[in-house]
């Protein structure tokens, strides 16, 4: 007789299953939700790359107001203007525009037709700026008079001597009138000697430019300049270069091109060139190196204790110091 066995599920058994269905479930969520959410990330960064961006609010600009420091008071160089000798006036100006070597009174011979402070004319088309036209005079330095020497006599020839006769003994009362006369006082002429004046007789060339300004008062030429010690410095150093700068360039003509250059330095209290440089050069290197040399060689006096005072530091700052060899 065959035995069959019925096998029967205990309550321990049913629990068991319940906890892993639980467990199941669980971890069917929380990857559920996992997915969710990388999805949802994925989309987020997907639809922002390709969204277009929002216009950010732009604020108002503020001004803020800050105490400063008060600026060194170290004056600049105003800028300089020569003034011819036929253009001076005794009077300076009631506005100083230009520093110069001397006064003069600003005058237009056509009517105002621009804006600069200066003359309007005619003239060529030059970047410079000249009120008058005079060709180039070289220098021309004054020596003091040399005296001139006596004639010389001829040389006679040695005679012999002869025996002069002897003056008679002085008695007593003539030496003691020797010993107490009194010598007579030579006669001083009031007229003193003079020398020479030295004095250069430089000029640079110039060619009247086209000029467009706005000065309305009628007569030659000129500008409101106002002779001060630092434009007579000025003018020395513009002499002493220029005159060294057109012997330069008559001894070399056949080595240069035409063009500008533009050079940068400083002019120490004992009048020493320093911090040379070339800013701007359309010539060729003969040329730039006859206008370092004018510069350097040029033999410019100390700078006078009341105009060095109100520099700076460095001295005189010269820029923008400008030579040109036109076509014609």
């Amino acid at each position: 007789m065959t035995t069959a066995e019925i096998m029967f599920a205990q309550p321990g058994d049913r629990t068991i299953d319940r906890k892993q269905e639980a467990r199941k479930v669980l971890w069917a969520l929380l990857a559920a939700l996992f997915i969710h959410l990388v999805v949802a990330y994925t989309l987020a960064a997907l639809g922002g790359a390709f969204s277009p961006a929002f216009p950010v609010e732009e604020k108002p600009a503020q001004l803020t107001l800050v105490d400063l420091p008060p600026a060194p008071l170290v004056p600049k160089n105003s800028a300089f203007m020569e003034t011819d000798e036929s253009k001076q006036s005794v009077e300076p100006p009631k506005e100083k525009t230009f520093e110069s070597n001397a006064n003069s009174i600003a005058a237009s011979e056509l009517p105002a037709t621009g804006e600069a402070p200066l003359p309007s004319q005619q003239g060529k088309e030059r970047p410079s700026v000249d009120l008058e036209t005079h060709a180039y005079t070289p220098e021309i330095k004054g020596a003091i008079p040399q005296p001139s020497m006596a004639p010389q006599e001829k040389a006679k020839p040695l005679e012999t001597p002869q025996q002069t006769p002897q003056p008679p003994p002085m008695t007593a009362s003539e030496q003691f009138a020797m010993l107490t006369a009194r010598p007579t006082p030579a006669v001083q002429s009031s007229v003193m000697p003079t020398p020479a004046k030295v004095r250069s007789a430089y000029r640079p060339l110039k060619d009247r430019t086209r000029i467009s300004g706005n000065i309305n008062n009628r007569g030659i030429s000129s500008v409101n300049a106002l002779g001060t010690p630092l434009g007579r410095y000025e003018k020395i150093l513009k002499d002493s270069i220029g005159s060294r700068w057109y012997t330069f360039v008559d001894q070399k003509r056949d080595l240069i091109s035409i063009g500008t250059l533009q050079l940068r330095f400083d002019v120490d209290r004992s009048g020493r060139v320093k911090n040379l440089k070339i800013t701007e050069n359309t010539s060729n290197e003969s040329f730039a190196n006859i206008c370092l040399q004018s510069v350097l060689e040029a033999q410019l006096p100390p700078i006078p204790d009341d105009v060095a005072d109100t520099l700076p530091s460095e001295g005189l700052q010269v820029d923008g110091f400008s030579f040109t060899i036109y076509p014609n």
